[in-house]
């Protein structure tokens, strides 16, 4: 008489079942775990919603310049730039404005919003991204890396093409930042 192994059998039959069970669950759907569907509806960070098109730098042979261009956002969440940073220089978020019946430069230290779905732009005359304290002239065509830092704690780096400019005849001098 030969013995059979009947213990291998009904192993194999009892995990095929403990599968097929598995599979028969995943398939007809079912809620995913809630923490899945927050991480779903979660917004990027800032620093991924946010573009900078245009942006470049003045050359200057000075201690000082300032960095312009376009802030883009395309998510459906407002943008909140709170600082910027760079090896070449100090740098603050500036603002040109109307003071006592002249143009005064400062610190905005609160930063810019970039709008849900909309821009922000860092131009000559007014909101720009402010270089203090350069050790070495910036000539036209350098390139200089700016990193944005956003409320979320998110980071974008930039680079901005040297460029001459001579428009609004700017000083970007502490005794002509008015308020800073």
């Amino acid at each position: 008489m030969r013995k059979t192994n009947t213990t291998f059998p009904a192993r194999a039959a009892a995990a095929s079942a403990a599968l097929l069970s598995a599979g028969l669950l995943a398939a007809c759907g079912g809620e995913a775990p809630e923490t899945d569907q927050a991480a779903e509806a979660a917004e990027p960070s800032a620093a991924a919603s946010v573009t900078v098109t245009d942006a470049w730098v003045k050359a200057t042979e000075e201690d000082m310049s300032a960095v312009f261009g376009v802030l883009e956002n395309a998510s459906g969440t407002e943008a909140h730039l709170v600082a910027a940073e760079s090896d070449l220089a100090m740098t603050e978020l500036h603002e040109v404005v109307e003071s006592d019946g002249s143009t005064v430069m400062r610190e905005v230290p609160d930063g810019f919003t970039v709008p849900a779905e909309g821009s922000h732009e860092l131009a000559p005359g007014g909101d720009h991204i402010m270089l203090m304290g350069l050790g070495a002239p910036i000539v036209a065509g350098d390139e200089v890396t700016v990193t944005l830092e956003f409320e979320d704690g998110s980071e974008l780096e930039l680079t901005a093409v040297a460029k001459d400019f001579e428009g609004g005849d700017e000083e970007y001098r502490p005794g002509d930042m008015g308020d800073m």
